[in-house]
């Protein structure tokens, strides 16, 4: 190769390098981390299997950890749509990290379902305690029209994203809390995880190598 031929091609690996950094800089809640490292494709867990669920006498709530090295674990379909959704919602996600403050967020999906009538729910509740720090929410990105709404008919429900700060871990316990409630069943989802993780590594092992 020449030497004006290299100087071209470094030419392009600076320009997309450059191309990566901005979109980094662009979208602070996407980053490339060893945490990613878990192939996808893989899982067979269902959402029912992780999800951290509780109720109220008027509502029930599910928590869903975004994280990928907990998605990764989920059975194809189900990671492929999150991984959708988290692109659709991307450019809402990183504008509300931005106005947080917060450059690398951790991300979860709440749900509420109306138990009853005209059921009431207060989307701002919802904190996590992981490794003795509680954490509230710093940003929502709503996902159902009625969330605005703040009320909820039997049967009905209203989804979001959660933005909170760095330093929630779900690799170990953690405890979701509402108005006084307090579930850490997350605790009990540890070695289900551990153990998909396991087998997700031994199935793509013996994939043949491209």
């Amino acid at each position: 190769m020449t030497r004006a031929a290299d100087g071209r091609t470094g030419r392009r690996a600076d320009r997309t390098a450059l191309a990566v950094l901005l979109l980094l800089s662009a979208y602070p809640s996407i980053r490339l981390s060893a945490q990613d490292t878990l192939p996808a494709g893989f899982g067979t867990l269902k959402r029912d299997d992780i999800v951290v669920r509780f109720a109220t006498d008027q509502l029930e709530i599910q928590v869903l950890p975004l994280a990928e090295y907990v998605i990764r674990l989920l059975a194809p379909d189900t990671y492929r749509s999150l991984e959708q959704l988290l692109k659709t919602k991307g450019r809402e996600i990183s504008g509300a990290a931005q106005r947080a403050g917060v450059e690398r967020p951790t991300l979860v999906m709440v749900t509420f379902f109306g138990l009853l009538p005209q059921a009431r729910f207060s989307p701002e509740d919802v904190n996590v305690t992981s490794r003795g720090r509680l954490f509230r929410p710093v940003g929502i990105v709503p996902l159902s029209p009625r969330w605005s709404s703040y009320q909820l008919e039997a049967h009905e429900q209203a989804v979001a994203i959660y933005l909170f700060e760095d330093g929630i871990s779900f690799r170990e316990g953690m405890t979701v809390s509402y108005q006084g409630l307090a579930n850490d069943s997350w605790t009990g989802v540890l070695p289900t995880l551990d153990r998909e993780r396991a087998r997700v590594t031994a199935r793509s092992s013996l994939q043949p190598k491209p």
